[in-house]
């Protein structure tokens, strides 16, 4: 059993090391590392939510899968086209700092990630190659999305 415990406490220093010596460093390993445990390919890579398996030709790309609540229906954004579009890892490092998103993309927990992993994400994301074509754009409220979507409003609103 001690032994056991021992070989367990071993591996798991062993993993916590190699993941924290990645921490701060800038890099398209890091950026792949941080796109995976930030989430963002849970929405922004199609398949990934159902495979937990990353296709590159389709990674970060944006999905039409729309996400509708009271805010109307949103689209996870085609990431490539994003960093194209900044142009360089300082423009995207302040655009990830202060972008306003609508539901359900979490924008504060990106603004409140560490320099060095927007910097890694950039890397990433700018590696994967082309861009991609966009995505569809937002519908309002209480128009029909012309794609298949996801409801994610409560049954219920609390009043007040």
């Amino acid at each position: 059993m001690k032994v056991w415990m021992c070989g367990a406490v071993a591996l798991g220093a062993v993993a916590v090391s190699g993941t924290a010596s990645l921490a701060g460093e800038v890099s398209v390993a890091r950026g792949a590392q941080v796109a995976i445990t930030s989430g963002c390919h849970d929405c922004h890579t199609a398949g990934y939510a159902e495979t937990g398996k990353i296709d590159p030709a389709l990674a970060l790309n944006g999905t039409g899968l729309g996400w509708q609540g009271p805010w109307g229906t949103t689209y996870p954004a085609n990431l490539r086209l994003v960093a194209r579009d900044k142009a360089s890892e300082d423009a995207f490092l302040q655009y990830a700092k202060t972008f306003q998103a609508r539901p359900p993309m979490p924008f504060a927990n990106v603004h409140a990630m560490d320099e060095s992993d927007i910097r890694s994400l950039y890397q990433y994301i700018v590696s994967l190659g082309e861009a991609g074509e966009h995505v569809p754009e937002f519908v309002p409220p209480g128009q029909e999305p012309k794609t298949p979507y996801i409801v994610i409003a409560p049954p219920i609103m609390p009043k007040g």
